[in-house]
């Protein structure tokens, strides 16, 4: 099984304005030294973190990035069912929103949400919802489904209201993965390279879950917690942080969970996960 020799963990933020206190990068190579933060005390912009991927990121790093890349398809066959554009797999699917977003500052894309047609499918501020948002939490992508089945909480990303909303992180995160195709794979989208670096869509719970934090108390904002949940996923202590949110401390735990699972082959076979998925919704590395 393909090991990599750094693993990144990148919480990420769709809010709006050029920097963001959401973002936040952490960091680890192999062994059990904890993961440091990148630029401790750095309130990040989208741009910012897109070139440290594309410029700075040391070489055969895994990084996860908690996003949304895709939107629902499979329950309709259609991203966005009744628009004649809807495009026809992910790939265009970031190409399209970064069409109707390139005016739009800071890799916003307010732009796209404002759309007549985009906007029948999205529940946004202000008691706007579209009149194709489905009752409730909105439409998922298999593997959201499959996050549910295993006790996570996932929202749909046409939801941008409220603080579970990661409908607006998902479609800024479009935006960076349309700059990174063909420059560095995403996998499902790509398969798993023999070499190099590999972007990855993570869910920062699964990795605190793992780390021994019970269902719906997930965050951490203090470092004795912090300290135990990385000594459950392998890792010594961690340098003390200058404030600890749980933006920073989502970063660590994911990145020394993503060391200690990466070469588990299951996770990179999940059974659900077909040739059709990998083209259209792709895939939340660690769910099976």
């Amino acid at each position: 099984m393909r090991r990599f020799a750094r693993f990144a963990a990148i919480d990420w933020s769709g809010a709006k304005g050029e920097r963001q206190r959401g973002i936040a990068v952490a960091i680890c190579g192999r062994g059990r030294a904890a993961p440091e933060l990148v630029r401790p005390g750095r309130i990040w912009s989208r741009e910012e973190a897109l070139r440290w991927i594309l410029e700075e990121m040391p070489p055969d790093t895994l990084v996860g990035l908690d996003i949304g890349p895709s939107l629902p398809f499979a329950d309709r066959g259609a991203f966005f069912p009744g628009w004649d554009e809807s495009p026809a797999d992910a790939r265009a699917l970031w190409a399209f929103v970064e069409a109707h977003c390139r005016d739009d500052a800071h890799l916003g894309a307010g732009s796209f949400v404002d759309h007549p047609d985009a906007a029948r499918h999205f529940r946004r501020h202000g008691g706007r919802c579209g009149d194709l948002f489905e009752a409730g939490r909105g439409r998922l992508r298999v593997t959201e489904i499959a996050q549910r089945e295993q006790g996570l909480n996932p929202y749909s990303n046409f939801n941008l209201v409220g603080a579970a909303q990661v409908g607006k992180s998902s479609l800024t995160g479009m935006r960076v993965l349309h700059r990174l195709d063909g420059r560095i794979p995403i996998w499902p989208f790509d398969p798993l390279p023999a070499d190099g670096s590999l972007v990855v869509e993570i869910y920062t719970s699964i990795a605190a879950l793992a780390g021994g934090l019970p269902k719906n108390r997930t965050k951490v904002r203090d470092g004795g917690t912090l300290d135990r949940v990385l000594e459950a996923l392998g890792s010594e202590k961690h340098a003390p942080l200058a404030r600890y949110d749980d933006h920073a401390t989502d970063a660590v735990i994911a990145a020394a969970w993503l060391r200690r699972v990466h070469a588990d082959p299951r996770l990179w076979n999940p059974p659900r996960l077909t040739p059709a998925l990998a083209r259209t919704e792709g895939w939340t590395f660690g769910v099976l």
